[in-house]
């Protein structure tokens, strides 16, 4: 079978395995569709935090199910997506139902190898059913489920204002699920297409480009003095998180979806006195996923809005390094097998 490596950052290289014997609880599943998301793209930079190489990339799957062995419920030749963050099953995180944050936690495509293959081993207790839904849907569940954890994370009240600050692929999907949750949503960027393609889209009302505006001058008159009671990041950028700090409404939460490398910085009397929530938000739980896939299924969520370019496997190599070019326009591109 090929498969697709990052042997170093910025070098991807094409090569030959075996087709995967099947292991003891895990099942083989035959690649259909990958998603490319900010993770992979980051770690084509290099500038991943929990990246080593070489690595075969890829989280963002959706397969057809082979061999399903000790897979309950489960029948050869069904479509299925994954939730890949393989667990340990007995940390504190996974005893405490936080299996998305466990202390041994191994994410497809990160710490170990992913989805840039034909055929892969998963292991049997991470299968997600298809519940009828088409390849390219099930490859943009993982991603969505992560901003749907998010908005869980935030616990969002219908109502609020709340600002999403980024609007990639994953700053995207928080607008849903705040949406959804019935927030009013502030979706701020520096890249006006990504700003109109929420508007346009997403029914997101409200849009601040902090490169052309004051963009506290702009939050404070959309939200009529108050401010958000809810910060969103999804940006992974230390200047807008650190940012995101002089947006909080008195009583706010603040939820860092997004990741970098460096230290976070606020002023302690400014968030003090607002008594605010400060909350990373990693990954997702088979609850999120549950949710993303029944609001595609009730329309809610349109998948199809979000694959803006597709290639073959073939091409991944060659069309990669575009995509980490803001003018190329990519919302989500989707590799299909």
């Amino acid at each position: 079978m090929k498969v697709l490596i990052c042997e170093a950052p910025g070098n991807l290289v094409y090569s030959e395995k075996e087709i995967p014997s099947v292991e003891k609880e895990y099942s083989l599943v035959k690649i259909k569709r990958i998603g490319i998301c900010g993770t992979d793209l980051h770690a084509f930079e290099g500038t991943q935090p929990y990246f080593n190489y070489p690595r075969i990339l890829g989280h963002e799957l959706s397969a057809e199910l082979i061999e399903a062995n000790g897979a309950v419920g489960f029948e050869n030749g069904e479509m299925v997506t994954c939730i890949p963050y393989f667990n340990c099953g007995v940390c504190i995180a996974c005893k405490s139902d936080k299996p998305n944050c466990c202390v041994k936690m191994n994410v497809a495509g990160v710490h170990i190898d992913g989805g840039m293959t034909e055929y892969l081993n998963l292991p049997s207790y991470s299968l997600v059913h298809g519940e009828g839904l088409g390849y390219d849907e099930l490859a943009l569940v993982e991603p969505l489920a992560i901003g749907a954890h998010a908005v869980r994370r935030a616990n969002i009240v219908s109502g609020e204002f709340v600002l999403v600050i980024g609007a990639g692929p994953i700053g995207l999907g928080v607008m849903e699920f705040a949406r959804i949750a019935g927030a009013k949503v502030i979706a701020m960027d520096i890249n006006d297409n990504r700003l109109k393609f929420c508007t346009d889209n997403l029914e997101v009302q409200h849009s601040v480009n902090p490169l052309k505006e004051d963009s506290l001058e702009a939050i404070t008159s959309i939200t009529n003095g108050d401010m958000p009671t809810v910060v969103i990041d999804a940006t992974g950028s230390l200047k807008a998180i650190n940012d995101g700090f002089r947006y909080l409404a008195h009583g706010a939460r603040y939820v860092l979806v997004g990741i970098q490398k460096g230290d976070i910085s606020f002023n302690h009397p400014e968030f003090h006195k607002r008594e605010a929530t400060l909350m990373s938000s990693r990954n997702a739980t088979s609850e999120d996923f549950n949710h993303v896939i029944a609001s595609m299924k009730t329309g809610q969520v349109k998948p199809s809005t979000y694959i803006t370019h597709r290639v073959m496997f073939s091409e991944v190599k060659g069309e990669f390094e575009n995509w980490l070019d803001p003018d190329y326009g990519v919302i989500k591109a989707m590799v299909e097998l």
